[in-house]
């Protein structure tokens, strides 16, 4: 499926986002959380693989080319967990972020859901314009956490 979101400031830019898995270039995706990110260094690339294609993802292209990309893991009826969200260096600055969260969240799919979740060390700026606090009742949560080892 080919799903385009466009808003016209982005458009004359050469920006788009697309729900089109087929568009997303792996490499870009896996060498930013691979190496750049703080919150999937390591990841192997078969689970990034299996991730990609268990999620609904959403690509963020500048004239065709992989530019930012986010992952919504959600079973479209009552939670939707959002990751992996990033804009490469070099489209940041304008806005991109902003225009990611806001398409992710107006997505028809991902409407009256009961709750959303995500993890974020440094952009709780950009989150809390949608509408996301710190967790309720944290004392409730529980996980588990088993970092990505290379062999």
């Amino acid at each position: 499926m080919t799903v385009f979101m466009n808003d016209d400031a982005f458009l004359k830019k050469g920006y788009t986002i697309s729900t089109d898995k087929e568009l997303i270039d792996i490499d870009t995706v896996y060498n930013y959380l691979d190496k750049e990110s703080y919150w999937a260094k390591g990841i192997p690339r078969e689970k990034l693989l299996r991730a990609i294609e268990h999620s609904l993802c959403f690509g963020i292209y500048h004239n065709g080319r992989q530019a930012g990309f986010a992952r919504v893991v959600t079973d479209e009826a009552t939670f939707a967990y959002l990751c992996d969200v990033f804009v490469l260096n070099e489209h940041r600055k304008q806005g991109l972020s902003k225009w990611l969260v806001q398409t992710i969240m107006n997505w028809p799919g991902l409407q009256g859901l009961r709750r959303w979740s995500l993890a974020t060390s440094d952009a709780h700026g950009l989150y809390s314009q949608f509408g996301f606090t710190p967790i309720n009742n944290p004392e409730r949560w529980m996980g588990i956490f088993t970092p990505y080892t290379k062999d």
